[in-house]
């Protein structure tokens, strides 16, 4: 009976013993790592992208490794370091598009899986790729958020649209630049704006000082109008054609001037006491990116559910009226 007793506490305790050994390499090999690869880790943007993937490491509970990797270079070593590090996956936002079937390879040579945010991988022939899921910004629908703000406006301020000039400040050697301003244009027009009033200002370079040399010469061209609107890429754009305006005498009562980015030249014409023709930013938050892609990831990783094909997101337009509770909104820090 004794012997029988003395055997069965052996055998408990080395199940015992058994277990705990075996339960820390369960939790590793449970262990998530994905990856976050940006091509500029100094901009803001890819900041706070990195910020809002934290966020989500956090709640999720998986590591998250940040590499900056500004050259092709360095996201094919990037790349290989996370495989090194036994990562699984790796969100991207690759310094040129065009490596697009060089990293695709590399990422499948190391059995990572991969996802793209703000710049989608071409292939060979320049069309996108489109077997990695991707999440970025749809140029078109902001612009038309642009070009809707601008004619609610109008309509507000009591505005005849034929007394009304746009100046179309474009840039249409970027495709972004492009389709921006396509979406803002068509927005007007299909709100009833005359397509003959919308005046294409040409910029050398995407600053403010090339927008208003351009602002200027379509406000000398077109002398009939009584009030003034402006769209263009980004906020310096439209900043530029404020700037031409008010040097021909039109104010914020004139003028409705709409950018795109929420940038901090945009924040601080809101900050001033009076208000100028600039009139709104559509503000573009890097939380969806950074957070849904990060979150994507996971559960493409843990539960493998992959993300979808393609998402694009929009941004929010903000004046100096509600630019504190749109920035809070979109999970921004307040300026």
């Amino acid at each position: 009976m004794k012997r029988r007793l003395f055997l069965t506490l052996i055998a408990a305790a080395t199940a015992t013993s058994a277990s705990m050994i075996a339960a820390p390499v369960a939790q590793a090999a449970d262990e998530v790592k994905i990856g976050f690869l940006v091509k500029q880790p100094e901009e803001p943007w890819f900041q706070d992208e990195w910020k809002f993937a934290e966020m989500a490491a956090k709640e999720k509970g998986f590591t998250l490794v940040k590499i900056g990797a500004p050259s092709g270079e360095k996201v094919m070593s990037a790349i290989d370091n996370l495989a090194a590090q036994k990562a699984q996956g790796f969100i991207i936002c690759t310094p040129d598009v065009k490596l697009g079937p060089g990293i695709v390879a590399k990422a499948k040579a190391d059995k990572l899986k991969m996802m793209t945010v703000d710049d989608r991988l071409v292939d060979g022939s320049g069309k996108p790729i489109e077997s990695v899921p991707h999440m970025g910004i749809s140029a078109y629908n902001i612009g038309k958020q642009v070009g809707d703000g601008i004619a609610a406006e109008i309509k507000k301020r009591g505005w005849d649209m034929k007394d009304v000039g746009a100046i179309d400040v474009t840039y249409e050697q970027l495709p972004t630049a492009h389709d921006r301003t396509a979406g803002a244009t068509d927005a007007l027009v299909a709100a009833g704006f005359p397509k003959a009033n919308i005046v294409a200002a040409p910029q050398a370079k995407t600053d403010t000082e090339n927008a208003f040399n351009a602002a200027n010469i379509a406000l000398t061209k077109n002398p009939k109008y009584k009030h003034w609107v402006a769209y263009g890429l980004n906020d310096e754009a439209v900043l530029g054609a404020v700037r031409a305006a008010e040097g021909r005498g039109f104010k914020a009562d004139n003028m409705i001037g709409i950018g795109i980015g929420g940038s901090d030249s945009a924040l601080n014409e809101f900050k001033k006491p009076n208000p100028t023709g600039f009139f709104g930013t559509v503000i573009i938050s890097p939380k969806r990116h950074g957070e849904e892609t990060s979150e994507l990831m996971y559960a493409w990783i843990k539960d493998g559910k992959a993300p979808p094909p393609l998402t694009l997101t929009t941004g929010m337009l903000a004046t100096r009226d509600n630019v504190s509770q749109v920035r809070e909104q979109m999970g921004l820090a307040s300026k």
